[in-house]
């Protein structure tokens, strides 16, 4: 799986690309954008839950 980074990344790129559909009244790039930042964020909160999940493990001093 890529990086987090490239998941924050992925998502400011599908920023510019929605406010770039919003200038020439591109839908199609619109809806692009739409679903490249859904699955930027999706993976975002995996990393989210990963990192939670490894707090939780220090702090009970759980193996895993």
């Amino acid at each position: 799986m890529e990086s987090r980074e490239h998941f924050m990344f992925q998502k400011m790129a599908a920023e510019l690309k929605r406010e770039a559909a919003c200038l020439t009244g591109d839908r199609l790039l619109a809806a692009e954008a739409d679903t490249e930042e859904a699955e930027a964020r999706l993976c975002l909160t995996w990393y989210d839950i990963l990192d939670t999940t490894w707090h939780i493990r220090l702090l009970y001093d759980l193996p895993g």
